[in-house]
This record gives C-alpha cells, sequence and structure tokens, in this order.
C-alpha cells in the first residue's frame, strides 16, 4: 500500500540536513518512496495539517525493565548500589520487566521516539513485548558479576545474551540482538573478553557503562593506573561494535583511542545531570568525529523516555560547560537524536533521517499548540521549543502506532493497568527499603 503525507515541512536530518517546507513523502509498505514527488500514484493521501516531519528518534541507550523504579530514591547518593541493584533482585520478575518494557514503548512512540537500545535482563521476553508494541529494538542481555533477578550466577548473562542472540538474530525485522556487560567494574577482564568474542563471532553489538562514576575512575587510578578506556584497549574491547554509554570523564587520550578503533558512545545528559556526574565532553566527542547518540537511560535515572526533554539540555549544558552560546546550534542538535543516534546502532543504512530506501519511521509533530507558533527555524523549534505532548502521529516500520496523540495498537490505560497491577510486591518492597536510605 502506498501512503502519501502532505501540508506538511519535511525535517530530512539526511547528509545535508535538508528541509522542505509544503512537501510531502510517499512510503509503500515499510519504505519510504519518494521526497516532494505528488506525481507518484497512491492509495492513501493523510494531511499533514502544516505540521513538521521528521525521522523517528533513537533513544541509544535504555532500560525497558525499569520504569517500576521512577521517582524512587531519586535524591540518595550512591543509589545504585545501596537501593536499586538489591531492590532489583529482591523483586524483578520476568512477567514485571516485560510489563514494564511495553509501558516503556508506549511512553517512548507517545513521544516520537522509534528506536531504543536496551540493556536489562529477561531480553528474550522484551523482545516478545517490542514485537507486540511494533518497536524497533536493539536489546541486549545484561551480564554482571553477581546473581540477580534473571540468573542464579555470577555473569550468568553471559550464556543467556549468547542464547538470545542466537535465537533472535533475524528472527523478526524490527529486533536486532547485542550483548551487554555491565560496566567496566562490574565485570572481570576475562569475561568482557568472552563477551567482546560474542560480539565478534555473531557480528552484534556490544555495550557497556563506561567513565561514568567517579568511584569507578578512582578505582581504575588506584589500581591500575588507567583509565576506563585505555583498560578496555587493554583487554582489546575498543572496536566497531562498542557502544560506550555515559562516558562522562573521558580525556582526550580516551577519546582519540575511541576514535582509532571506531567506537560509538550513547550521550545520556539527562540523567548524568540529575545524578550530579558531570557534563561530557561533546565538543571533544564530535571533534573527534565518535558516531554520537542521545539517550534517555532508564526511568530510574533520567525519570522520563522522552527524547524531547534531552534535546534542550544538549544545547544548554554544553553552552554553559563550554561558556560558548553559539556551541551546538539546533540544527547540530537534532539530528544526535536521529541520523546520529542510528549510526552510533549500526542502523544508518536502514533509518535516521527522511531518505527514499530508508524504512518509513516517522514522526508528524503538530504545529498548532500555542508553544509551537511561531516558527521561524523548525530545528530550533523542535530542539527548543517542542515536547513529547506535540507529537501528533507515528509509523514505524510503515505501521501506524501513533495517530492523533494516542496510541493505535495499544490502550495506554490498560498497558498502565497491567503493569500496576504487576508491581504490587515490587511496589511494597521499595517502601519498606525506602525507609532505610
Amino acid at each position: 500500500m502506498r501512503v502519501r503525507i502532505e501540508n506538511v515541512t519535511l525535517v530530512t536530518t539526511d547528509e545535508t540536513n535538508r528541509v522542505f517546507e509544503n512537501g510531502c513523502l510517499v512510503w509503500e509498505d515499510d519504505t519510504i518512496l519518494a521526497l516532494n514527488d505528488f506525481s507518484v500514484h497512491v492509495d492513501e493521501v493523510i494531511d499533514g495539517q502544516g505540521g513538521l516531519l521528521l525521522p523517528g528518534m533513537v533513544n541509544t541507550h535504555c532500560h525497558l525493565g525499569m520504569i517500576p523504579f521512577r521517582s524512587l530514591g531519586d535524591d540518595c547518593p550512591d543509589r545504585l548500589r545501596r537501593f536499586l541493584f538489591p531492590l532489583e533482585n529482591a523483586a524483578m520478575t520476568r512477567e514485571l520487566a516485560q510489563a514494564s518494557a511495553r509501558y516503556a514503548a508506549a511512553e517512548m512512540m507517545l513521544g516520537g521516539v522509534t528506536t531504543v537500545f536496551d540493556m536489562y535482563y529477561f531480553e528474550d521476553a522484551l523482545a516478545e513485548a517490542m514485537v507486540e508494541m511494533n518497536m524497533r529494538a536493539v536489546l541486549a542481555e545484561t551480564i554482571v558479576d553477581f546473581a540477580n533477578c534473571d540468573s542464579d550466577a555470577s555473569y550468568g548473562g553471559l550464556a543467556l545474551g549468547e542464547r538470545f542472540i542466537q535465537e533472535w538474530k533475524g528472527r523478526h525485522p524490527l529486533i536486532t540482538p547485542a550483548i551487554g556487560p555491565h560496566a567496566t567494574n562490574t565485570n572481570s577482564a576475562e569475561v568482557l573478553k568472552q563477551a567482546q568474542a560474542i560480539a565478534e563471532r555473531c557480528d552484534v553489538l556490544l555495550s557497556l557503562h563506561t567513565a561514568e562514576m567517579d568511584y569507578e575512575m578512582e578505582t581504575f587510578r588506584k589500581e591500575r593506573n588507567q583509565t576506563p578506556i585505555e583498560y578496555l584497549e587493554s583487554i582489546g574491547l575498543l572496536s566497531p561494535h562498542l557502544v560506550a554509554a555515559h562516558c562522562i570523564h573521558v580525556n582526550d587520550q580516551d577519546l582519540a583511542l575511541m576514535a582509532k578503533y571506531g567506537c560509538r558512545i550513547a550521550h545520556c545528559i539527562g540523567s548524568n545531570m540529575k545524578a550530579g556526574k558531570g557534563i561530557a565532553p561533546l565538543k571533544k566527542m564530535v571533534a573527534h568525529h565518535i558516531p554520537v547518540g542521545l539517550g534517555t537511560d532508564g526511568a530510574s535515572s533520567g525519570n522520563t523516555l522522552d527524547l524531547f526533554a534531552q534535546l534542550p539540555l544538549i544545547g544548554k549544558a554544553h553552552k554553559t560547560a563550554n561558556h560558548d552560546r553559539a556551541l551546538f546550534p539546533a540544527k547540530e542538535i537534532l539530528p544526535l537524536a536521529t541520523i546520529d543516534g542510528a549510526r552510533v546502532l549500526n542502523l544508518d543504512d536502514q533509518i535516521g533521517s527522511l531518505t527514499p530506501g530508508k524504512k518509513a519511521d516517522l514522526v508528524l509533530v503538530e504545529t498548532q499548540s500555542a508553544n509551537m507558533f511561531p516558527i521561524y527555524d523548525p530545528f530550533s523549534a523542535l530542539v527548543y521549543s517542542a515536547h513529547a505532548g506535540n507529537v501528533d502521529s507515528v509509523w514505524i516500520n510503515g505501521v501506524q502506532t501513533v495517530k492523533h496523540k494516542q496510541l493505535v495498537r495499544q490502550d495506554l490505560r490498560c498497558l498502565r493497568e497491567d503493569l500496576e497491577a504487576k508491581m504490587q510486591f515490587f511496589k511494597a518492597e521499595a517502601l519498606r527499603r525506602s525507609e532505610d536510605l
């Protein structure tokens, strides 16, 4: 079936960042067919009502199963080790993680996110949830040095992750498996090497939290006299397979190494700032030509899975950190959430720009709301004026998942009720443990 959406401004985020006012886009089934060609015969015409049409946004770092943790212990120091890990191990289940993933997908789609990289547990169940929600996802089983909710053994995620890759690679067009050792300081060198071997043998991405924590940096300095990036190079983990999340505390030498080996970075500005961890050197990352995309982190860390909320933070945080108002104009920020994120996930041949031949992952942002008038520059409007509530419609792989700000294939109320029902034990345990913080 061929569909044309017209009466829109096309914000392509393609190689030259082209914009077409009063334009149109045609797609057939799951693939973009043409831009600004009204002569193509179509079966359906959609009036975009003067909205902005952009490619679906790409969330390069998330934890889909952690919706139940949202707003828990937000101001607690060392929350991960003192609170989140113990609560996760005590109360997270396969059913809860899957219900959380469905809800997370709904939240992202309603905010214009069409692709996500997830690192969590029970990834086979989360893959099923993403297929059910019609969400494009790269999914990685977490590997960590202690028994957890998905495994009774330390590093159990290694075998689970490899099996997940074998079962899901090529199985569904929306699902791409990956491998996810949790962090540089929660995996041994030997296990990291084994994870890298899986990534190379199966040709999948490997992601881990890197140069994120103060105590991580201090441990590597004292015990190894290395940075985490130098350590990863020494054990052979720097490669084009690597998606390094956060990278707050990387230095010039680290970035030179990452550029040399073709690594990628997921920049999580919102969660980084909320935790008081610092501002990652995005200006230097870009100068080293390292692919950088945006991540929300999990709802436990950044509280929202909304990339529109990250866009203005990029401009404001990095302009302030570098004392340069001209740094990162909006025209450079928006691609971080689209084509650059697609490059990070090695999907830029399929998604990330409005380009004929790519998949029809599309987001229509309405311009009728009070905050969307006037518009002199569509990039500035999208980065600094728009919010998730302005997303009118979303298509993923050519299938409409959001129409007039409502889910098409699912009922948000039912998703929430299902999640809430499965949260009862978790919630009770969370409240009990919160009293000790």
